[in-house]
């Protein structure tokens, strides 16, 4: 505990690093104790510019609370606060001398500091065997009551909350309650079936409806195009579905469905897309058929029209009979099956050829773990832990910049996400991805192959 002397002492420094128009108000009791202490923390700049303000009666000189808030630019941040150790923050820290408040005079080198010691706090506890960490955003609060508590042997989650202010919470062991009443239910209908009940950790979705959707027709558009520079195999697969029966023989073309006009018009957009529908132009011209409804396959209950493709067929080379055969499994192949994945991954795939980051793709992206993985793949780790419990819009725009080369950022080229990869890579040990479980049913086929 300091001296009234050191206080004393304290005070005089204080004052005497105020400007004398300055001490001359607080003498004369124009300005406030609290408003002196705070102006004890600007420098003679601001200093100048307060009293500008001050000596100006049609403008208004911030005081109190306010006058701290405009010291830092709105965020005056307390070095109590910092989850890193303070020496290791390499910018100006500034003390209150009437008192022992301190602050980070650069709130954006503090926050890059702090969400790098968030995320090396949010590994640790991943490597601790806790399920899942969740980072929220600044200001974002976590309400308990919500919540359940759950331990880590029963799926529990560690919440880390950041105030605007950049202090930091740590709730560990928690689950929502609409995830614990879905645990427990599957674990009743364990029991009901006589199986041992296990604790297992809630699986959530890892992309969206939506983002499933894009992702189901973006991959179908890349592997049908391969599939038609590859006849040997589409005729193969066209003779395992004859045989099978499966997919959409039946026979009618696969219906692109996309949820949205934004996916619809991205696919409608795609070079991959566009490729293949020269290619079946190309193949129609070949059989001399119309383009009634944009597809070579057009299902029907009439022998007619097959017999006439058939005399059509006979009078055309190998070749071209296989190109067409190409061109009518890859147009009937089911979107978003296990078949795609499969021809994919076979062929060696390269989706980045064909494919390029559209405002489609990131506007559906909502899981910001996904997104943070995104970001280190595109600029580093290091880079995306300084961004951990940043907005989705901010990161999103972290990664735009990346792969435009703006704002200062290295241009990065040929970044492909791992959804659109083969085989597909997921972001996230817990999520579930539909493509992914596509993939994992067939995978032991082509493994040994």
């Amino acid at each position: 505990m300091e001296s009234d002397y050191a206080v004393m002492v304290k005070r005089r420094l204080a004052l005497g690093n105020l400007m004398p128009r300055i001490r001359t108000a607080y003498r004369k009791g124009e300005i406030d104790a609290e408003t002196v202490r705070h102006l004890t923390l600007a420098s003679k700049a601001q200093q100048k510019d307060w009293l500008a303000l001050f000596a100006d009666p049609e403008q208004y000189a911030p005081r109190g609370f306010q006058l701290k808030q405009w010291l830092f630019g709105g965020q005056s941040i307390p070095t109590s606060a910092a989850l890193f150790p303070v020496e290791d923050y390499p910018g100006q820290i500034v003390a209150d001398l009437f008192g022992e408040d301190a602050y980070f005079a650069d709130a954006d080198l503090f926050w890059q500091k702090q969400n790098e010691a968030i995320a090396a706090k949010r590994d640790a506890l991943l490597e601790a065997g806790w399920a899942e960490v969740v980072v929220l955003e600044p200001g974002q609060y976590f309400h308990s009551w919500e919540h359940e508590k759950t331990p880590k042997t029963k799926g529990g989650k560690v919440f880390i909350a950041v105030s605007h202010r950049g202090e930091v919470e740590v709730h560990e062991g928690w689950l929502s309650r609409k995830e614990v009443r879905r645990a427990a239910k599957k674990a009743a209908s364990a029991d009901a079936d006589g199986d041992a009940t296990e604790a297992a950790t809630v699986a959530r979705p890892e992309a969206t409806k939506a983002m499933q959707n894009y992702l189901d027709l973006h991959r179908h558009a890349v592997v049908r195009l391969a599939l038609v520079a590859h006849p040997g195999v589409a005729l193969r697969l066209m003779v395992a579905h004859a045989v099978a029966s499966s997919g959409h023989w039946q026979v009618e073309p696969e219906p692109q469905q996309a949820g949205s006009d934004a996916i619809a018009e991205s696919v409608a957009n795609s070079p991959a897309q566009q490729a293949f529908d020269a290619e079946r132009q190309a193949v129609l011209a070949l059989l001399d058929r119309p383009d009634y409804h944009h597809s070579v396959t057009q299902p029907g209950y009439d022998a007619y029209p097959t017999a006439v493709v058939f005399a059509k067929l006979l009078a055309l080379s190998d070749d071209d009979v296989l190109r067409i055969a190409a061109c009518v499994m890859a147009e009937t192949m089911a979107a978003g099956s296990a078949v795609v994945e499969a021809v994919g991954n076979h062929l060696g795939v390269d989706a980045g050829q064909h494919w390029q980051p559209d405002d489609a793709f990131f506007d559906m992206i909502r899981d910001k773990a996904v997104l943070n993985a995104m970001l280190a793949e595109v600029a580093g780790k290091r880079c995306a832990d300084a961004n951990v419990a940043e907005k989705a819009k901010t990161q999103k725009k972290i990664i735009r910049d990346c792969l435009d080369g703006a704002n200062g950022r290295a241009k990065v080229e040929g970044w492909l996400p791992g959804w659109l990869a083969f085989p597909v890579r997921a972001y996230t040990e817990n999520g579930s991805l539909k493509t992914a479980d596509e993939w994992a049913r067939v995978r032991n086929l082509f493994d040994a192959a």
